[in-house]
This record gives structure tokens, sequence and C-alpha cells, in this order.
């Protein structure tokens, strides 16, 4: 810390030393990729920040650490894609714009059919 600024790469803890959450610091902001982690040490969601803000793909895990879904985000708020994970399989997708939902998807032919997969990356 310079300047009672946060900078660079950061790891923060539980009371009980496992590791909470972990990335990089811009001024005082969060920045780049972040991890974050349950007190017993399972994934809870990742992903990238700019300027302090949730932007891009994240990914939200379960209770057994296996992806539950995954949502793009742009200043804190979805917009575009979420999609719905059960056993590791695809089960639904939703898409936003604006924090609303938009559209909704139970077949991912029909979802193909009707979205570009390019949009997904």
């Amino acid at each position: 810390m310079q300047n009672n600024t946060k900078e660079g790469f950061w790891k923060f803890y539980y009371k009980n030393s496992t590791l909470s959450e972990q990335g990089h610091f811009k001024t005082n902001k969060k920045e780049k990729y972040w991890y974050f982690y349950s007190p017993n040490g399972i994934p809870l969601k990742e992903g990238h920040y700019a300027n302090g803000e949730k932007m891009g793909w994240w990914l939200f895990y379960s209770n057994n650490g296996s992806i539950n879904h995954k949502c793009q985000l742009l200043h804190n708020v979805k917009n575009g894609y979420c999609l719905t994970y059960e056993n590791e399989k695809l089960t639904s997708a939703e898409k936003y714009k604006n924090g609303k939902k938009i559209k909704e998807w139970f077949s991912f032919l029909k979802f193909k059919k009707e979205n570009k997969i390019s949009d997904l990356k």
C-alpha cells in the first residue's frame, strides 16, 4: 500500500486463515481478474473488474465447486447473456439489457438458432 492507496496484487483472508478473495487494485479500485472463495475454500465467483466495476463474463459456482451459471456484466449489471448449468450441462440461457431480462431459452438448439455463438465470447 502506498499513501493509503491499494495498488497491485492483493489477497484477503477470513478469520480462519482461508483465502477469501484475490486480485489486483489500481488506485484503490478493483481491476483485472478477481477470485472469491467461501470460508471452506470452495470457489464462489470470479470475473473481471475495470475501474472498480464488474465487467465482462463472470462465473458463479455451486456449493460443490462446479459452475452454476455465468453472466456477461457491464458496470455491475447483467448486460448480455446468462447461461445456467446443472451437472455441467447447459440448462437455460437468458439475455439481459441494462439489468432487465429480455429473452429466455430452455433449448440449446433454439438458443443457437436465434443467437450468434460468437456473442458468447
